[in-house]
């Protein structure tokens, strides 16, 4: 169990203290001090979102566990001479991006998390086999964009950050974050457009 210090905390709050509970900075000072409990609660904070980012890009758990993985192993690595010059949160999303980045450069098969079932139509499952198909084709269309603009259209659609904070995690300026996300939307349009509803 996590002790009642550091529970109910908002993972939005990286640079100010919330009553007791310690910000995310505060915590990657005690991380570089060796505290392995603040660590744990900067994992706890974070995790989902550095994963959920890993796999929108890469489309594979495992593939997004490793990534994630790595991510923490390296702000572990680097807490002793960690100084914020940005939230926490955009410096763990520099990290898991370049570490996207880098995979997708060296990438070979690409791991399919679920294969479509058969249908029954007894019970609404063509429904869920087209959306499985679906799912299946935007991912196709998604690995077929360029990384960069890959990557600007999971931040943008999938997580929902705006320019500023795409731009500052891919750091890029927001000029080229709008033209990443127009050729990934036109790419995008142009790939999908072959695939019709039945």
């Amino acid at each position: 169990m996590r002790p009642p210090d550091l529970e109910d905390r908002s993972p939005d709050q990286d640079r100010t203290s919330v009553g007791s509970l310690p910000s995310d900075d505060e915590l990657m000072q005690a991380v570089g001090a060796g505290d392995r409990r603040a660590f744990e609660e900067i994992v706890r904070r974070h995790e989902q979102r550095a994963w959920t980012i890993a796999y929108h890009f890469l489309g594979c758990r495992d593939e997004a566990e490793d990534i994630v993985q790595d991510a923490f192993l390296r702000v572990l690595g680097a807490a002793s001479r960690y100084h914020p010059s940005a939230a926490f949160r955009t410096y763990l999303q520099r990290i898991v991006i370049r570490l996207c980045l880098d995979h997708a450069k060296k990438r070979e098969p690409v791991c399919v998390d679920e294969l479509p079932e058969r249908a029954d139509p007894a019970d609404g499952a063509l429904d869920s086999l087209v959306e499985g198909e679906r799912a299946r084709v935007i991912h196709m269309a998604l690995e077929r964009l360029p990384a960069n603009q890959r990557m600007a259209i999971v931040l943008k659609y999938f997580e929902n950050l705006s320019y500023r904070e795409i731009a500052d995690a891919m750091r890029i300026t927001e000029k080229s974050t709008d033209r990443l996300l127009a050729r990934g939307r036109a790419a995008l349009a142009a790939s999908l457009s072959r695939w019709r509803e039945p």
